[in-house]
């Protein structure tokens, strides 16, 4: 059995893991109880599953990601976590991408209606980036922040335990320190880990954020950090913030393209975009649902399911037997200032975390940076007036 710290792990205390004793921490959180989620390669890509041993991370392994490309990358160095965010996001597991919401069925002359349990078993998330924190956070307010409560989102959230890894580099397309949501996980987390690798042994140092997080660290062996440690840690940090692929002004974005919807951008931009709604699918805070009723052939029997949907999708604005927005420009537009400017005022932030997913897995490269800053240059005189 493995021998845990010499004191009990506290919160907001900090500890080191040897790279050789990595899955004692996996068997841990097991042994709590857990099923563990994380990252792993499949399909060429990095992504969320489950994780049984600590080859099932992508040891060795990064992404190189720019406008419209995605490629894996064999790393100098045995890292576990020496990559950026994939096509995942954790809303795979919080907000499902089709659930079953409740089952009625006929009882004579009426029809009883059965609501779908939300008890799952806890699920430790494994290697969850400040972005990602930062896109959880939103979606709670999203379903959990407002007079109506989603049932199976907020029990999912309420056994998911957050272990937290530290950005130790940047993709190209990241652009987390303009939205302020990283690159440093700051709260939000059960347990925190960053990754030393490269410079003396193979380690991870490790705070405690909760005491479920301090539960699970009680029998891993591990040792106190040293302030080498430390000052690595933030060295690796800083490094991070400085290495940011992209930027966006987010100050006063709101103003600039609420005052801007006729800008002669939106029709530039829909021309390009081929509303495939890849940004919105791994886009880490879009919630865009439908709902849809799937009866039994008897007519006994009917469930009623939510999948994803998005407002690229021409009947997903249909109202009185037509769509609001029927010409691409007009979505695109809808989905950034939404994200950028709208989201405001529905819940007090920015819906944009700073990613780049959208970036990344968007065909045609469209770049959500560069269209804030195209839209904030005057627009060319034209004789055309109205909204696209």
């Amino acid at each position: 059995m493995a021998q845990g710290p010499s004191q009990p792990p506290v919160v907001g205390s900090r500890w080191v893991l040897a790279r050789e004793q990595f899955d004692t921490l996996l068997d841990s959180f097991r042994d709590h109880g857990y099923e563990v989620l994380g990252p792993t390669v499949r399909d060429g890509a990095i992504v969320y599953g489950r994780i049984e041993e600590v080859h099932d991370l992508p040891v060795g392994w990064t992404d190189r990601q720019e406008a419209g490309s995605y490629r894996l990358e064999r790393r100098d160095d045995p890292a576990l976590f020496g990559y950026n965010v994939g096509p995942h996001s954790w809303k795979k597991y919080l907000f499902p991408s089709r659930e079953r919401l409740f089952t009625a069925r006929r009882e004579g002359p009426s029809f009883r209606v059965s609501t779908e349990p939300t008890e799952e078993g806890p699920k430790a998330y494994l290697g969850v980036r400040a972005c990602e924190i930062a896109a959880i956070r939103i979606q709670d307010r999203v379903f959990t922040g407002g007079p109506e409560v989603d049932p199976g989102y907020a029990g999912r959230r309420t056994r998911a335990l957050v272990v937290a890894a530290q950005c130790t580099q940047a993709a190209s397309s990241c652009f987390c320190v303009s939205m302020g949501t990283g690159p440093e996980v700051e709260d939000g987390f059960d347990l925190v880990l960053t990754e030393l690798v490269g410079e003396g042994p193979h380690r991870f140092v490790i705070e405690v954020g909760t005491p479920a997080g301090a539960s699970v660290l009680a029998g891993v062996p591990l040792v106190p950090a040293s302030p080498v440690d430390l000052a690595k840690v933030s060295e690796r940090l800083q490094r991070t913030r400085h290495a940011m692929g992209r930027s966006l002004e987010a100050n006063g974005i709101r103003e600039l393209l609420l005052g801007r919807l006729d800008h002669e951008e939106w029709e530039k931009v829909g021309a390009r975009c081929v509303a495939c709604t890849n940004c919105t699918m791994v886009c880490p805070t879009c919630f865009c649902h439908s709902t849809e009723e799937v009866p039994d052939l008897a007519g006994s029997r009917v469930e009623r399911w939510r999948r994803w949907d998005s407002c690229f999708n021409l009947a997903f604005s249909e109202l009185h037997g037509g769509s609001v927005r029927t010409s691409v420009p007009s979505r695109y537009r809808q989905w950034m200032v939404h994200k950028l400017a709208t989201w405001y005022d529905q819940f007090g932030s920015s819906g944009c975390v700073g990613c780049g997913r959208c970036i990344a897995w968007c065909p045609v490269g469209i770049d959500i940076t560069e269209e804030a800053e195209r839209v904030r240059l005057p627009s060319a005189p034209t004789s055309r007036g109205g909204r696209p």
